[in-house]
């Protein structure tokens, strides 16, 4: 499975500390930046790191800055994509089963690298469920489209 990443400054160690975990479980993984702790700005990396999974080059993302909320709101400019701020485990699950979300948001102020490996295992891992949230996410994409 290949994943995008894209981080600010803010999320530039947590980016990396997620990647190696990732890459030492046979991940593939395509990392957008930034690449330093040097001050960036987020939609620059959120927005790369979405269109690679738009455009279907990456199965899912994880786009992370201090609190995930201007990442997240910039991932969800690109066509295509549901990014969903997670907090925690369940919701990673949720964004997943009921959201169809291909993109997970992180704020790297408000976690710790073993609760965002966590809430990473368990939104690649879980299933969209279909059935009564497909027609949901399909209203989402008929907008999308029409708009």
């Amino acid at each position: 499975m290949k994943i995008a990443m894209g981080s600010d400054h803010a999320g530039y160690e947590l980016k990396e500390a997620i990647k190696n975990d990732l890459t030492k479980k046979g991940y593939t993984v395509k990392d957008f930046g930034t690449y330093s702790p040097e001050s960036v700005d987020y939609p620059d990396y959120g927005i790369k790191a979405s269109e690679a999974v738009a455009r279907g080059e990456c199965q899912f993302g994880i786009v992370i800055c201090g609190s995930g909320i201007g990442i997240s709101i910039a991932a969800n400019k690109v066509k295509g994509i549901r990014a969903a701020l997670v907090c925690d485990i369940e919701r990673a699950s949720l964004a997943r089963m009921h959201n169809n979300a291909n993109i997970v948001a992180l704020g790297s102020r408000f976690m710790s690298f073993d609760i965002a490996k966590e809430v990473v295992t368990t939104f690649l891992n879980t299933p969209f469920e279909g059935q009564r949230h497909e027609k949901r996410v399909k209203k989402i994409d008929k907008y999308e489209e029409d708009n």
